[in-house]
């Protein structure tokens, strides 16, 4: 069991931060999960019926706890299964089966659920174990009882096992998953289990169809079952559940996932008033979330998974549920400081990915996903080489697998870089033919960069020297009569009618103004092209004081991150989503530490809180909790890839980081990685 810290970090998270979101508006667009750090399973309760925004903390409504993989609503489920405690006539469908309950009793902690629901007049807990969890349910009314399992949308079969007094069953949405569930000899009445299938109702043992379900009549008042989940099968599912069956109840199990949880969140001490405190920690629990767990330990403890490239099962570590494009900038950065045994797990599991099927991941949930751009794992693997994370044979592949997608085009659009054949031509992405063109092209340029550090550290000269060229392709977009970074058609020619407010077209979530910064590699020489470090100070102070206006441009529609950039008084800067992530330290790069200063004190006092509405924009798998962890700490990596820090003015008191006291001189503007580690001696 993981040593219990001093305080009781659990205490200031509230798990719902960002959840008060809608698909037009976003404050987050989180869940409240109650899972293990990077835990294979999550849990979280249904209130808002099975689409992908299916939880909103102003709901009365309760339609189950849903075993969860979402990574983001903009990606939806896999994988999914929803249990539901219900009396008299259990139903399926959400708005029959749904039920109120007691807000007082509601308790959601990152190692804790617990609903009472008045239509049931029962209660349910649940704790996590890593590949599941265990559940108790009371009910306080001797009316018939049932343990409902619920489909979220797509095939779902179910077989009970009278034997082992086992529910077996299977959800192919998306991913597929499989699940047993056990329960005590005493508990279940056989006799009495109801299946259903479309129109079809029935007493039974086994349902197989669209959106199939089944409900488990329950003997008891009160009982308690352990389940588990797998990508691989039942029987592997049955596996992973008496793997995780090591602890001697309910309430050990509990206590173990809170010290657990507490020693995650104590990985940084800080000193603040009590509400600063509660942001802060809640940030912590997100940073731990993503990305999941993907791989299995077999009957012969070999650790196995299931590789969506080809759908069989092969050996090895897996992870998934990450957007690379949100997560590079400060998640796995942050990881590197704090995590870094967890992080060379995770990077063997996304190395693994190439392995299996040729192709390093963009953006994985469950599977490869085509969302975002770019392939910004490429930042990942290179922060994590010139820190000593990454190094040896797995960094010689993880190479072989960037110079892939850096040089060679994807049969399929989930992988590698789009327009990659045309960019190695004319050094830049054209805009005539393809969209997000400057954005391809600034992240070819800095991922080239990436790709000639690695190629450094592996001793590849003449690779260093050719990605290192490249790195500089960010030149043929740049408009030296405007001062903005522009779509370039294939002749050579910039593209009519700009206008730096214009989203979308050439840009990815944003405008001209926040992409032309996107060269974290060569700030230098982006200065160089603007006309000197005066002229780009003066391009922030301009972008920092331009009216948050915006025109749809090539969306054709207002896309919530412009709504947020408009709701907040930042002008130009849009820390509703990651391009501008880096915007205010590039002030402190420079040295201007106090407008630096300045702006992320705003940003952090007006955008963020812990709660229910706590992010000024998506929270994307931990990467703007993480930003807002960074600012409050006075560090911030402006380039993955560079093993540096920019330093600001911290916000917070006595930082201790894994234990060891942190102090940043006022002075300083930039700290490498090793002086940070060094002086945590």
């Amino acid at each position: 069991m993981p040593k219990t810290n001093k305080k009781s970090y659990i205490s200031y998270v509230n798990v719902k931060q960002g959840t008060d979101s809608h698909i037009t508006f976003s404050h987050g667009n989180t869940l409240p999960l109650v899972q293990r750090p990077f835990g294979f399973a999550s849990f979280a309760p249904q209130t808002n019926g099975s689409g992908r925004w299916y939880y909103h903390p102003s709901s009365r409504s309760f339609e189950g706890v849903r075993l969860t993989h979402q990574p983001s609503p903009w990606i939806s489920e896999h994988a999914a299964i929803v249990m539901m405690p219900q009396t008299e006539f259990p139903n399926r469908d959400e708005g029959f089966r749904r039920t109120d309950f007691e807000v007082s009793e509601e308790v959601l902690l990152p190692h804790y659920m617990k609903y009472r629901l008045n239509r049931s007049f029962s209660t349910i807990e649940l704790t996590p174990t890593e590949y599941g969890a265990h559940v108790k349910l009371k009910f306080d009314k001797d009316f018939d009882r049932f343990l409902s399992i619920l489909p979220v949308g797509g095939i779902y079969g179910y077989t009970y096992d009278t034997e082992n007094h086992r529910l077996l069953c299977y959800a192919d949405c998306g991913i597929k998953g499989y699940f047993v569930f056990q329960f005590d000899a005493d508990s279940i009445d056989e006799e009495k289990i109801i299946v259903e299938c479309g129109t079809e109702r029935h007493e039974g043992l086994c349902i197989e169809g669209d959106s199939a379900c089944m409900h488990l009549a329950l003997k008891k008042k009160e009982m308690e079952f352990t389940l588990a989940t797998s990508f691989i099968s039942c029987e592997q599912a049955a596996i992973n559940l008496k793997n995780d069956s090591h602890y001697e109840s309910f309430a050990a199990l509990k206590q173990e996932n809170e010290a657990l949880w507490n020693s995650y969140l104590g990985r940084v001490e800080i000193s603040a008033d009590r509400e600063k405190m509660k942001t802060f920690y809640t940030c912590m629990y997100r940073a731990f979330l993503f990305p999941h767990k993907a791989y299995e330990m077999d009957a012969q403890e070999n650790e196995v998974h299931f590789a969506p490239s080809d759908g069989t099962v092969k050996p090895g570590k897996r992870y998934t549920d990450n957007g690379f494009w949100d997560t590079y900038r400060t998640v796995y950065p942050f990881f590197s400081i704090v995590a870094k045994e967890e992080y060379q797990e995770i990077l063997e599991g996304f190395i693994q990915d190439y392995i299996d099927g040729g192709w390093l991941p963009r953006w994985t949930a469950g599977d490869a996903k085509n969302c975002m751009p770019s392939t910004a794992i490429d930042a990942v693997i290179t922060d994590a080489a010139v820190k000593g994370i990454l190094s040896g044979e797995l960094l010689e592949i993880a190479f072989q697998g960037m110079e892939q997608h850096a040089n060679n085009d994807s049969p399929l659009p989930a992988f590698g870089r789009e327009g990659c054949s045309d960019y190695l031509k004319l050094g830049y992405v054209p805009c005539d033919k393809y969209r997000e063109s400057v954005n391809l092209t600034l992240d070819a340029a800095y991922f080239d960069y990436c790709l000639a550090v690695v190629a450094d550290i592996l001793g590849y000269a003449d690779k260093k020297e050719k990605y290192l060229a490249r790195a500089k392709n960010y030149a043929h977009v740049f408009d030296s009569e405007t001062g903005f970074m522009r779509g370039k058609d294939a002749s050579g020619a910039f593209r009519n009618d700009f206008d730096p407010i214009s989203w979308g077209l050439d840009y990815t979530e944003a405008a001209a103004w926040q992409t032309s910064l996107a060269v974290q590699h060569d700030l230098e020489g982006l200065a160089e092209l603007m006309g000197g470090k005066d002229q780009l100070i003066a391009y922030l102070d301009a972008l920092f004081a331009s009216p948050a206006e915006y025109r749809v441009g090539g969306y054709h529609h207002t896309i919530h991150e412009m709504s947020e950039m408009a709701a907040c008084d930042w002008g130009q800067c849009a820390i509703s989503n990651q391009p501008s992530f880096h915007i205010p330290f590039i002030y402190a790069y420079l040295g201007e530490k106090e407008k630096a200063d300045f702006w992320l004190e705003k940003i952090c006092r007006e955008g963020f809180s812990y709660k229910n509405d706590g992010f000024p924009g998506d929270e994307d798998n931990g990467s703007m909790a993480i930003w807002y962890i960074f600012a409050q700490l006075g560090l911030y990596p402006i380039c993955p890839g560079k093993a540096e820090y920019t330093v600001t003015t911290p916000m917070v008191q006595d930082i201790k980081i894994l234990g060891k006291s942190l102090a940043l001189s006022g002075d300083e503007n930039l700290i490498t990685h090793d002086a940070l580690i060094h002086r945590l001696q």
